[in-house]
């Protein structure tokens, strides 16, 4: 980022709500983390990972860019998953700007096909990223030419510029910043210079702990494995923390827990450790695993794991 560039855009802070959109396993928590040097979003192969619209401060020089993790857009099976798509629907119409991730990697897919449509008639200014530059294959024509076949479908032209980067490594992320910054319209600073996530911590500890669970049980149960804090007490000599853990099966349970307990040990070890630096604070985890079928389904259950609002 030159002085040339930062000059440009004084004379004041600038700001915007970037909307940060595409499927699932993009790389947009990836993304997310690594543009605001902390990790504020949860990272794993699984899809869904992400559950929540979290908000992420880029804080600079030149102003701050509020970025919007939402969760990936993908076929939905289930209330849970309907809700989800709800929230990344939602997330992506209240923003000053609009980024596409896409995988870059792999060849476009339907839910890629399905952004494009939408963000080709948003209001908003738009953003394309071709993630995942850092893997071998690319497969950026096929992108270029998915976005080019819509525009002369639906008879509208829209010229959005294209970056192509690395979430992971970070190579390739200024000039999207840049163009970021270019984007946002001047005005104070919405958060203080200090804050990095305005998402409530209960939320914050529960992906943490879910995290944890989707790197040991991978594709076994990670749809119908549901977190809750229920109860977070702050004492002088750290914090003691109540965590519900459901699934939908009685048989589910010991596969949650593990031989001897050992996944359930190894999870709370990690997530401990991790909750503790932080927060700069001593975390102890209370980990109980409660079988409650179609809690995906119920409207409450979902409501206090953040998922869903007010009816």
């Amino acid at each position: 980022m030159s002085d040339t560039q930062q000059t440009v855009l004084a004379p004041g802070p600038r700001h915007a709500v970037v909307g940060v959109v595409g499927r699932t396993n993009s790389g947009k928590s990836t993304l997310v983390n690594t543009l605001v040097g902390e990790k504020v979003s949860i990272v794993s192969p699984v899809a869904q990972t992400t559950r929540n619209t979290i908000r992420a401060v880029l804080d600079e020089t030149r102003g701050q860019l509020v970025l919007t993790d939402t969760p990936g857009l993908h076929k939905a099976v289930g209330p849970l998953g309907t809700q989800l798509n709800r929230m990344a629907r939602h997330a992506a119409a209240n923003v000053d700007i609009l980024l596409l991730v896409m995988d870059g990697s792999q060849a476009p897919r339907l839910e890629d096909d399905g952004w494009m449509r939408r963000l080709l008639f948003a209001e908003q200014p738009v953003l394309f990223l071709l993630n995942k530059a850092d893997c071998p294959g690319s497969h950026a024509d096929a992108f270029r030419q998915l976005w080019a076949a819509i525009q002369t479908e639906k008879e509208r032209r829209r010229d959005v510029p294209w970056f192509t980067a690395s979430a992971a490594t970070g190579a390739g992320l200024a000039p999207l910043v840049d163009a970021l910054f270019a984007l946002a319209q001047p005005g104070e600073r919405p958060y203080d210079r200090e804050m990095l996530s305005d998402y409530p911590r209960r939320l914050a500890i529960a992906d943490v702990v879910r995290e944890k669970f989707l790197g040991h049980l991978r594709d076994e149960l990670p749809h119908e494995l549901g977190v809750r804090v229920d109860e977070l007490r702050e004492t002088p000599d750290g914090w003691q923390v109540e965590v519900t853990i459901l699934v939908n099966r009685p048989s589910q349970k010991p596969i949650v827990i593990g031989p001897k307990g050992r996944t359930l040990h190894q999870v709370r070890e990690a997530a401990e450790q991790e909750l503790g630096e932080q927060y700069g604070v001593g975390v102890t985890l209370s980990l109980w695993v409660k079988v409650e079928r179609n809690w995906m389904g119920n409207f409450w259950i979902l409501r206090q794991m953040g998922y869903a609002g007010e009816r």
